[in-house]
């Protein structure tokens, strides 16, 4: 991979926060009442959400394209180590789940009652989202060190890996109470993200 592909490949993975923060508070501004410290991002997109068809379209399939391309400028620089190449298949498989995520949206108010078969791939699809993530992250404490030399790299890994846990157990209270989901996930998502 030539020099410039390797930055912009780079250069995808540091778009990757800045294009969630933007897509989704774009997104939730066309959504009349939509709530972003409450509903759940997969609210806005939704069946019969009124940003529907927009919300996959500016948002999970853009980054699942960014996600993609980081994934493989990580396969293609850390050769040598068979974790970071596993960290570059996690990303990317990352990638992939922001595809299924967008393409088969929740049913109306993401409800977890009966959900249809598109809202089951789709929750499921969240789901290998956050763990592919979060493992990369993880596996990124040991290998700031050991591959980078950066302890600043390893800490700020462990301080993101402690945020990511700690607001998942946070958004399930506040599934249960009703209030603060989508504050939470936001959080959960972006110090996984970062």
């Amino acid at each position: 991979m030539s020099s410039f592909r390797y930055k912009f490949a780079y250069r995808a993975g540091l778009i990757i926060p800045f294009w969630l923060f933007i897509g989704v508070m774009a997104t939730g501004l066309l959504y009349p009442e939509y709530s972003q410290i409450n509903q759940a991002m997969s609210e806005l997109g939704a069946e019969e959400a009124p940003t529907h068809v927009l919300s996959p379209l500016m948002n999970n399939y853009p980054l699942g394209c960014l996600f993609i391309v980081f994934g493989i400028a990580i396969i293609r620089t850390f050769r040598e180590s068979k974790l970071a190449m596993l960290t570059g298949l996690l990303i990317i498989t990352h990638g992939i789940a922001s595809f299924c995520t967008g393409y088969f949206s929740c049913d109306v108010g993401c409800k977890l009652e009966s959900p249809s078969t598109s809202q089951t791939i789709h929750n499921y699809s969240g789901l290998v989202m956050f763990v592919s993530l979060f493992l990369a992250s993880v596996v990124w404490i040991y290998l700031g060190r050991k591959l980078l030399q950066s302890m600043p790299f390893t800490l700020f890994s462990i301080l993101c890996a402690l945020v990511a846990l700690v607001t998942l157990q946070l958004m399930g209270k506040a599934l249960e109470a009703g209030h603060f989901f989508g504050l939470y996930q936001r959080i959960n998502y972006g110090a996984s993200v970062i």
